[in-house]
């Protein structure tokens, strides 16, 4: 590339902000040369987090982590510089922080009584194991668009292993059957401790504030333009001795329609589709609003571009059916300790150590998680801050007669306090902020090959996309570690950067992993 070639990132998520640093950390490029275009005030996409102790805070969600895998994550944020301690990098701060905070629940599963339900055993029968271990050995293309459910039989459905499995990764069983192969296989090292979540990590606090943050400044001390409340259009193009060149982006910045230029040398990254596209706050009294795709802004730049071009993949298999992609969340601001105390006696976890606790009965399939405090750097300490998802917003509720998408946050909170049986003056003042997200799991969607464009689609000279829509053979998506391994496989690629991506560790070849993983099927 040209010293004075400029680089455009269309979407400021956690995939841009990678892509960038790559941009500069691998590939030299001067920070100034380089613009992350985002709509929304702020960047971090879906790895949000805000608010305050008055009004209350709120996330979307919240994303596992895990040291064993994770290659492309760590590698990035080893050259980061924690913001709160000297020397240490954003890696160095996760990993102390997880020495003192190790994860070990004791109440993975609560049922309809309260009862701390027994994980030990995965509650397999033989055909189940049989049929997992076939699926698992299924090539993609046989699979094809193949549900979950074609795979594997009606119990399989009501084993602790699914309860464990689908609230700990937000599977559906109507999802990909080739993404749940990938599943099983990528995270097989999990398998034999899905019932502690020994192997999770969490941030120091929200991912917005750990990861983004930190990010970002690293970023913005380099140059590197940050454009908010820019909503690009479309992009311009044109072919050229058969490869497909981006020219221009028709963007509306302030109100007022523009385009931006794009010159021989210069290249553009386009953030394809979003999890958290459409998604609506409620309150304490206030239900989310029932936003559509005619109130997305992610996917319409992708579909004209994929129009017409079946190597830059068919958007509609993901964005066509909100009523098996959306679900809600929640998250609770409280002035007292009541509530974290109660949980304390009845999962024996301290907040911090236990992971999610999902109540198996829930018709919604309910799922809370009680992080370490402070989750925000602003929060005080005699506020508390926990957050909340439901699988099945569309069903009614068990303590409630409505479904949750039709609840106000002091509503889902009755049904919480059904579930545990809580004394409802543990969460006297309680502040629930609920969040509808209509393509939260658009990404599981069953697909066949082709579907998803590659980071760099072929005959592309000066373009690729960097998202969770894009193909990464082995790798998964829903997960941090894929929009980072998809910016860095296409800014190596567009630039010839001449340094080895890690790879996807091979936890299903390893003899012991397999080994103990058929051990605990057997339990």
């Amino acid at each position: 590339m040209r010293n004075d070639s400029k680089v455009y990132l269309v979407g400021g998520g956690i995939g841009s902000l990678a892509a960038a640093a790559f941009l500069v950390r691998d590939g030299h490029l001067p920070g100034a040369n380089i613009s992350i275009l985002e709509a929304l005030p702020v960047l971090g996409g879906s790895l949000d987090g805000a608010g305050e102790p008055a009004g209350g805070y709120s996330m979307r969600g919240g994303r596992m982590l895990t040291t064993d895998n994770y290659e492309c994550t760590w590698d990035l944020y080893k050259s980061i510089p924690s913001l709160r301690h000297e020397g240490q990098s954003v890696f160095d701060e996760t990993v102390a922080f997880n020495e003192l905070h190790r994860a070990h629940s004791r109440a993975r599963l609560i049922d309809r009584r309260r009862a701390i339900v027994p994980v030990t055993s995965m509650g397999f029968s033989m055909r189940d194991r049989v049929e997992l271990l076939k699926l698992s050995r299924a090539d993609e293309d046989e699979l094809a668009d193949r549900r979950i459910t074609d795979c594997l039989s009606p119990e399989f459905f009501e084993t602790n292993f699914w309860y464990m499995w689908s609230t700990t990764f937000a599977f559906q069983p109507w999802h990909s059957a080739v993404e749940f192969k990938r599943y099983l296989l990528r995270f097989l090292v999990e398998f034999t401790r899905i019932e502690t979540l020994a192997g999770v990590k969490r941030t120091v606090f929200n991912q917005y504030d750990s990861l983004v943050v930190p990010l970002q400044a690293w970023l913005v001390a380099r140059g590197v333009r940050m454009v908010t409340g820019c909503t690009v259009t479309e992009l311009e193009h044109a072919t050229d001795a058969g490869t497909f060149v981006v020219t221009g982006i028709r963007c509306v910045r302030k109100g007022t329609a523009e385009v931006i230029p794009v010159r021989d040398g210069d290249l553009v990254f386009l953030q394809n589709g979003s999890m958290t596209d459409a998604s609506s706050l409620g309150s304490t009294t206030t239900v989310p609003a029932r936003r559509t795709k005619a109130d997305a802004s992610s996917w319409g730049v992708w579909e004209k571009l994929a129009a017409g071009r079946p190597e830059f993949g068919r958007p509609a298999a993901f964005n066509s059916c909100i009523a098996q992609s959306y679900w809600e969340s929640f998250t609770v601001t409280l002035n007292a300790p009541a509530f974290f105390d109660e949980m304390f006696r009845l999962s024996g976890n301290r907040a911090g150590t236990g992971g999610l606790v999902s109540f198996k009965d829930s018709n919604w399939l309910m799922s809370i998680v009680l992080a370490a405090q402070p989750h925000f750097p602003n929060q005080p300490e005699d506020v508390f801050v926990f957050w909340g998802y439901a699988l099945f917003p569309d069903r009614v509720g068990n303590f409630v007669p409505k479904p949750m998408a039709d609840c106000t946050g002091a509503e889902i909170l009755r049904e919480l306090c059904g579930h545990l049986r809580f004394d409802p003056e543990s969460l006297d003042g309680a502040n629930c902020i609920p969040c509808r997200m209509p393509f939260l799991t658009s990404m599981f969607m069953p697909r066949v090959r082709g579907d998803r464009p590659q980071p760099v689609p072929p005959g592309s000279r000066n373009f690729a996309f960097v998202s969770q829509f894009v193909e990464i053979p082995d790798d998964v998506v829903f997960t941090v570690e894929y929009s980072i391994r998809a910016a860095q496989t296409a800014v190596y690629q567009l630039l010839g950067i001449d340094r080895t991506i890690p790879p996807v560790t091979p936890h299903a070849k390893s003899l012991l992993t397999k080994f103990e993983a058929l051990i605990k099927a057997f339990e």
